[in-house]
């Protein structure tokens, strides 16, 4: 991949798509490709197969699909398996239809069984059953790194996956129900500062261990395994470091400067007991984290401020 390599960055306007690109200009890739939702529908096969048929992307950097929170994967289950292997299905085949070079399919570390051994390895997929509450996104991204990998031994198309721990910072979704921790964190305690509220509610015991990875972290090493890695075995992206959500709600109430209290509200789910990424492979071929997560709380708490009123709230 050079300066020159015509890119297509599948899902720029989400949290992992907008770290990508962010990362390939700053590195002097120029000459992406970029569609929105409403230019390409991804899960319409038929305008896919146009697409790559009428740009032909050298390179394609999978990062498209529906997300959410535990709350959303909760109550969307048909949506969230449906919609992801329509996208993973029709980029992937139309990618090596039309004759793309490679491919960095993008999945997440809820793939793994919810008992996992700590800190998990890529080698424990399939060992057990997955976490109820988001298995049809789980199953789907599965199917993803199964599709690379398939088209890689029949077909020889160079199919890379990547499985990032929990994203955070630029560019991620704020509501209140159906984002993710970190970022409904976030928003709880700045408007419980704003409204001068006594308490900030956190959802269940505060007890899980999560992994937290800047997107802008993911996006550097998105782009470092499309220029230096090529194998049928996906590769865990993260830190090698957790933290309770206990702690991580102690330090963004800090960063917020919230001065109040922190209850729970245990009827909420609390998911995954634990969820660490061996990235002892990632660290093997020469990368390694390098934003704190203090440091990145921080610029995402700054990012929301100056967005606020063009949020997905």
């Amino acid at each position: 991949m050079t300066p020159e390599s015509k890119i297509y960055v599948a899902g720029h306007r989400g949290l992992a798509g907008g770290a990508i690109v962010r990362t390939l200009k700053k590195q002097g890739f120029s000459n992406l490709v970029l569609k929105t939702h409403a230019e390409l529908d991804l899960t319409n096969q038929a305008a896919v197969d146009a697409f790559f048929s009428h740009e032909k992307p050298e390179y394609v950097f999978l990062a498209a699909a529906k997300v959410g929170g535990i709350h959303a994967n909760d109550i969307y289950p048909a949506e969230f398996i449906r919609d992801n292997l329509a996208i993973q299905t029709n980029v992937i085949h139309s990618a090596w239809q039309h004759g793309a070079k490679k491919l960095a399919f993008l999945g997440s570390s809820c793939i793994y069984p919810k008992l996992a051994p700590q800190p998990m390895p890529e080698s424990c997929l399939l060992t057990g059953p997955l976490e109820p509450t988001n298995e049809w996104y789980a199953v789907a991204k599965i199917a993803g790194i199964k599709m690379c990998q398939a088209y890689r031994k029949q077909y020889g198309f160079d199919a890379i996956s990547l499985m990032p721990t929990n994203l955070y910072g630029p560019g991620d979704n704020f509501h209140l129900e159906n984002s993710h921790v970190m970022p409904a964190l976030i928003r709880k305690f700045h408007e419980a500062k704003v409204a001068n509220c006594s308490e900030v509610v956190m959802w269940g015991t505060g007890t899980p261990r999560r992994e937290f990875l800047h997107v802008d972290d993911l996006g550097d090493a998105s782009v470092f395994l499309m220029l230096n890695y090529s194998g049928a075995d996906f590769v865990n992206v993260g830190v090698g470091d957790d933290v309770t959500i206990r702690s991580l709600a102690e330090l963004i109430k800090s960063v917020v400067g919230y001065r109040g209290e922190i209850t729970q509200d245990l009827t909420k789910p609390d998911g995954t007991p634990r969820k660490l990424m061996d990235v002892a492979r990632l660290s093997a071929l020469g990368w390694k984290a390098r934003i704190g997560l203090q440091d990145g709380v921080r610029s995402t708490y700054a990012w929301f401020l100056s967005e606020q009123a063009a949020l997905r709230v």
